[in-house]
């Protein structure tokens, strides 16, 4: 022991000064049948180890000191550096490019970027911080008070109402004067909306601000992502961008499986699936970060704001529009165990009518429009709230309130562990795809060829699923707005997504177009109409997932799963038929 001492302080002296270090280590021991740890010491010796252990301590020292004073230098470098690219690019474009200033591509779309970038960050940082209690205390408190005691005057209320609905009014008979077969689609909505409240729980118990504001947002959302010539142009961009970024999937799946299989022969499995290894991984590092709670959690309070709903049901509505079905879920899941069966029909009819961000390669592989189908999941947002609020009105005092969501709880300690946890989260998603894909195409064969021996029974031998399918679904694709002449191949699409699932639909619908059975108009209805899970198998996993998370809730979901169903499939018919209101002639594609 004393040899021991005499040697550290030797190491010190070598060193001209008194720095003296230990750390330890553990080993196991199972002497006694349980692990248990002992420490053993470890004691750097020599000049130079000393000498770094001390250099890393001192820097570390100075790091906690001086974190705020060098966080500063590293934004004011940062800063500076994206300054300088912006007027590098400006004298580039200036002087040699002979490109035109467009908004959606080269140094145009460099300006919006930016401009987005750099309003949230002077909102935040400068706006929110500074003037937001004084705004909110002086502009938005009275303004807010003032709005709840106008809204409690009957009259103020029904005279509200009655302007909102004239402007509505003459807006659509202006805009429809020159194609009046356009309002078709009108009596399919009210016809939707007359069925659901004919099939509503509680008739008497139907909060009717949240059906009138989701329908009337629904209705906003198409004016300016349909009807408004420069919202449309801006949706456009954006969705070109998400296919553009979608696209670089494509790299990846090339590396592993080849140009063969992915760029000439294009196969399905090999071409647009993989992608979702990549939009998975990002969904992760963006929920790890928690980016992509903060969005959807702030959106979800405008809407709720809107609406009057609560805060998981409108969390959930936003949240679907980004993420699948399950994913979406957990940013409530600490609550599903308290949620009302009116809020747990929300959650999943929500889900029934969006589509997955994560799959939306796999539809624009098949012949999709990317804009319609960021559209379509955009508008079924508000149109949840609406159709599930008008089925299954609420009739229980929420238990959930603005107050009391936390954030969810991180699976992961890393950004990098993210990522590799949502990469190999989308093996599950794409095995299921295929999986379901295979089996009920296979099954839909064997359906095809008992109908068809049938038929043949009866001399018709080209009979199947989908002459029956088209023939049933004809008065609801007139009602949404369909050239009666195409009625039938879109009832066909319609009865292929509800019995089947969307997959297989938008890979028939891709065939039609290029068989040319499709005009730009059925193609459109078509596209809103079947963006959404509304399938036996997308059921079966919504159910499976939520009584996964909350098993008090099993009683409460078989009981309002049917219902759900049908709701998502009403929400999507909801936005097919504002779609094709709204989109002009010679406007479509």
């Amino acid at each position: 022991m004393v040899t021991e001492d005499l040697r550290k302080r030797n190491s010190a002296e070598v060193c001209g000064n008194d720095f003296e270090m230990e750390t330890t280590e553990k080993k196991p021991d199972t002497s006694n049948g349980n692990i248990t740890f002992e420490c053993l010491e470890y004691v750097p010796s020599g000049c130079l180890e000393l000498t770094l252990a001390r250099v890393g301590n001192s820097t570390e020292d100075f790091i906690n000191k001086n974190g705020w004073a060098m966080k500063t230098i590293s934004i004011f470098i940062l800063n500076g550096l994206v300054v300088g690219f912006f007027f590098g690019c400006l004298y580039y474009w200036l002087n040699y490019s002979e490109e035109p200033l467009e908004l959606c591509h080269g140094f145009g779309s460099l300006i919006a970027f930016l401009g987005i970038i750099y309003f949230f960050v002077i909102y935040f940082l400068v706006v929110k911080r500074y003037i937001g209690k004084w705004f909110e205390t002086t502009v938005w408190s009275p303004v807010e008070s003032a709005y709840f005691y106008l809204w409690r005057i009957t009259i103020f209320k029904w005279c509200f109402c009655l302007a909102i609905l004239a402007a509505l009014a003459i807006f659509i008979y202006w805009d429809t004067r020159q194609s009046p077969e356009r309002l078709i689609s009108l009596l399919g909505l009210s016809l939707l909306l007359l069925l659901a409240f004919t099939f509503s729980s509680s008739p008497g118990r139907i909060n009717w601000r949240s059906v009138s504001m989701g329908i009337l947002m629904q209705f906003l959302f198409g004016v300016v992502f349909i009807r408004w010539e420069a919202g449309r142009y801006a949706l456009q961009c954006f969705s070109d961008k998400v296919a553009t970024f979608l696209s670089y999937g494509v790299e990846g799946a090339a590396f592993v499986f080849g140009d063969l299989l992915v760029r000439d022969e294009k196969v399905f499995a090999f071409s647009s699936l993989p992608v979702i290894f990549f939009f998975s991984m990002l969904v992760e590092v963006l929920f790890f970060w928690g980016a992509l709670q903060w969005f959807c959690l702030k959106l979800g309070r405008l809407l709720q704001t809107a609406t009057g709903t609560t805060v998981c049901e409108s969390v959930i509505a936003v949240g679907n529009v980004f993420l699948g079905m399950t994913e979406s879920i957990l940013l409530v899941k600490p609550y599903l165990s308290l949620l009302t069966p009116s809020e747990i029909h929300v959650v999943m009819a929500s889900g029934f009518a969006t589509v997955s961000g994560t799959i939306l390669a796999a539809y624009i592989g098949f012949g999709a429009e990317p804009a319609h189908l960021v559209t379509a999941s955009v508008m079924s947002a508000p149109a949840a709230i609406c159709y599930s609020k008008l089925l299954l009105p609420e009739t229980r005092r929420s238990l959930t309130s603005i107050d009391n969501i936390q954030p969810v709880e991180k699976q992961d300690q890393s950004a990098l562990s993210a990522a590799t946890r949502g990469a190999t989260n989308g093996i599950a998603l794409i095995l299921n795809i295929i999986a379901n894909l295979v089996a009920f195409v296979s099954f839909i064969a064997f359906l095809n060829g008992v109908v068809g021996y049938c038929g043949g029974m009866l001399g018709r031998p080209d009979l199947d699923l989908e002459w029956i399918f088209g023939k049933i679904f004809i008065p609801l694709s007139w009602l949404m707005g369909v050239p009666w002449e195409e009625c039938e191949h879109v009832g066909t699409l319609i009865g292929l997504k509800t019995i089947v699932n969307e997959f297989v639909a938008y890979q028939r619908m891709g065939q039609m177009k290029k068989d040319g059975l499709l005009s730009p108009r059925a193609e459109l209805i078509a596209t809103y109409s079947l963006c959404g899970f509304t399938n036996p198998a997308s059921a079966g996993i919504m159910i499976g997932a939520i009584a996964s998370m909350a098993p008090n809730q099993r009683e409460t979901l078989s009981s309002i799963a049917v219902r759900a169903f049908f709701a998502g499939c009403g929400i999507c018919f909801m936005t097919a038929c504002i779609a094709a209101l709204l989109m002009p002639e010679g406007s479509f594609g």
